[in-house]
């Protein structure tokens, strides 16, 4: 395959490329070298040298070089046209860019999602209602009905949830080569206020969603084939935030209980509770008098035992930290039945968390991308699993949109002269803009680069 050439200029702007073959937004990370796709800068990583080339070929890791000096950009990019050797879709879809085509489309289906059954309502193209009734939640009855309406033309399915109670219906459609459509909520919303009446039915979010797709396919988004590594991922990441809440759930409740009955261990064993082998300890000797009857010895014994290196150590801090107090406070003996439960509990969680990290980290590095989300400052496998999961399946244009959708873009509040200004989103993809939050500011402790520009825009006055 031939090589085509990318141009930047001083500021690192993408000046010339392939003809007909416009970067994706993952691109810009590389030319540009900062922590923010398609202009929309938040972090550098590295100065840009004037008239840096970067190459690229269709299938293979490439490296953009930006001249030969210690703050030359080297990263690297996957560019594939059609499915990549891993499996993943090789174009990385997000929100916002990709217009639907409705021009040929005849039936206009409006699904509103539930679980055990639907509302589906269907427009032909000059507004007529063709079907208004309760769909099943069941793949029989949705091609019996996809069917039907196929039988009056090329069909269009929009729903307003793509995922989780509205996947079969989704997935059904698309097995019958149905284009598939996803009106999001807030747009529909938006919508609906504009009909006349203020009941809230299922039929009449129907109508909305159905007529929405007909006269105004641009505030749809395309919803592409989902594939098995896409939607494993979707699904290991959620699993892994609920288990991650419920961690530090427990671990609080561990912490509560030791500063009810005893300030002085849990000031030590407090911060200790990722480890496990303290967790042994805890389930072992729940209370400070079981800590004393086990002595130094044996609590030693058991943190070895567990695989933990400053066992000695950790052994001497927890018996020392039970001298601080004689009184037994009331609560005491609650505490011995419930500790050893959470204890177990603990260590369960933590077993499931490394279980599906270790699915998670196997599908993210089969990724086409993986190279380049790991090659920012902040984002490990976790991060990079949930960007992937919040943006497959969408489309971008620039990254200004990217921002929008996960809620980081500022919003302006204007009303003549008196209120003005702009204003953090409270809106977006909560869980992409948690992450790329939280990616951002473990830059500024690891990456002196990314730090100093942050230092920079605090002294300009700019807020965090």
């Amino acid at each position: 395959m031939p090589k085509a050439v990318v141009r930047v200029d001083a500021e690192a702007r993408l000046v010339s490329g392939p003809p007909r073959s416009p970067l994706p937004c993952w691109w810009s990370w590389v030319v540009r070298g900062r922590a923010s796709c398609c202009g929309h800068d938040v972090l550098p990583l590295s100065v840009d040298d004037p008239g840096g080339v970067v190459t690229r070929g269709s299938r293979a890791l490439v490296t953009a070089d930006k001249g030969n000096g210690p703050q030359c950009v080297r990263s690297f990019v996957t560019w594939v046209r059609d499915r990549s050797s891993t499996g993943w879709p090789c174009t990385h879809a997000a929100r916002g860019g990709t217009k639907m085509d409705i021009e040929d489309i005849a039936v206009f289906i409006g699904i509103d999602v539930g679980k055990s059954e639907h509302w589906a309502t269907a427009l032909s193209r000059d507004g007529q209602k063709v079907l208004d009734k309760a769909l099943p939640n069941d793949e029989d009855r949705l091609r019996e009905v996809y069917q039907r309406l196929q039988a009056k033309g090329q069909v269009l399915v929009v729903v307003d949830q793509p995922a989780t109670i509205g996947a079969l219906a989704v997935a059904v459609a698309q097995d019958m080569g149905i284009t598939v459509g996803y009106l999001p909520g807030l747009s529909m919303r938006r919508i609906a206020d504009l009909t006349p009446g203020s009941a809230k039915t299922d039929a009449k979010d129907a109508a909305v969603i159905a007529e929405a797709a007909r006269t105004m396919p641009h505030t749809l988004r395309a919803v592409t084939t989902s594939d098995e590594e896409a939607a494993a991922l979707s699904m290991l990441t959620g699993f892994d935030l609920d288990l991650a809440r419920q961690v530090n759930q427990t671990a609080n409740r561990i912490r509560g209980l030791y500063t009810q009955i005893h300030p002085a261990l849990e000031a030590v064993v407090g911060p200790w509770l990722e480890h496990d082998a303290v967790l042994e300890v805890i389930a072992a000797w729940p209370t400070p008098a079981d800590l004393k009857r086990a002595g130094k010895a044996r609590i030693d014994a058991r943190l070895k035992k567990h695989g933990c290196r400053r066992h000695a150590t950790w052994a001497g801090q927890i018996v020392s930290a039970l001298e601080h107090q004689t009184v037994v406070v009331a609560g005491t003996d609650a505490a011995a039945t419930v500790l050893p439960h959470l204890a177990r509990q603990l260590i369960s969680l933590h077993s499931q968390r490394a279980d599906v990290a270790a699915q998670v980290e196997a599908l993210v590095e089969a990724h086409p991308l993986y190279e380049v989300l790991i090659s920012m400052p902040g984002i490990g496998v976790r991060t990079a699993a949930v960007f992937l999961a919040e943006t497959l399946g969408k489309t971008f244009d620039t990254g200004a949109q990217l921002a929008s959708y996960a809620g980081l873009a500022p919003v302006t509040r204007r009303s003549g002269s008196s209120i003005r200004g702009e204003h953090v989103s409270h809106g977006g993809n909560k869980r992409l803009k948690r992450a790329m939050f939280l990616s951002a500011f473990a830059s500024l402790r690891s990456d002196p680069v990314s730090r100093a520009y942050y230092q920079r825009k605090r002294d300009q006055g700019k807020a965090s």
